[in-house]
């Protein structure tokens, strides 16, 4: 990891641990989920709140108003408005994106859920995503929460990521295997 990047993430890891730890104090952190989500929605679905947090054209001073004024709009919790002002206040609102994925990893641990990472090669069916998620829960021991994509170079079978696991069922690792076993033989 980059020295930067590495930096960010740090901060990120602060400012959620800290986030985490109040909103577990005060009994909030569904609150606290319903809050990341939202933030989460509004970053994907806004370039210029996206442009808000990640530019250094804007003052603090821009910033904070900014973020405040979102802030209350959204109806954010009182611990995630007094965080993202500080963020503004300190300039770090550009690790917002990594602490919100931090949040949900810290939530997803104190539920027992780990998160499945599911890569295939056509969108699958809410029945399919339920029973893969079922089996990997019989493998891991805790509920799994299943995050798809689609990647139609797979050709067909699904690549499978939970925790530092990797399962590559698909076509193209077996096509990619027999070539590399045919190289070996002529």
């Amino acid at each position: 990891m980059s020295e930067p990047a590495s930096i960010s993430s740090g901060i990120a890891e602060r400012y959620a641990a800290a986030v985490f730890a109040l909103a577990k104090e005060n009994g909030a952190l569904d609150a606290l989920e319903a809050n990341i989500d939202d933030l989460a929605d509004a970053l994907a679905g806004s370039e210029d709140l996206r442009d808000l947090i990640q530019s250094p054209v804007y003052s603090r001073d821009t910033q904070g108003r900014a973020i405040r004024a979102i802030a209350d709009k959204m109806g954010l919790t009182d611990v995630m408005k007094n965080t993202l002002s500080l963020m503004a206040d300190k300039r770090r609102l550009f690790v917002l994106p990594a602490m919100i994925a931090q949040l949900r990893d810290m939530i997803a641990d104190e539920k027992g859920i780990v998160t499945a990472e599911v890569t295939s090669a056509i969108e699958l069916s809410s029945a399919q995503s339920e029973k893969l998620a079922e089996t990997l829960k019989k493998q891991v021991g805790r509920d799994v929460k299943i995050k798809t994509t689609v990647d139609e170079s797979l050709i067909g079978g699904l690549v499978v990521k939970v925790g530092s696991k990797m399962i590559d069922t698909s076509i193209r690792a077996k096509l990619n295997s027999l070539q590399n076993a045919m190289k070996e033989v002529g």
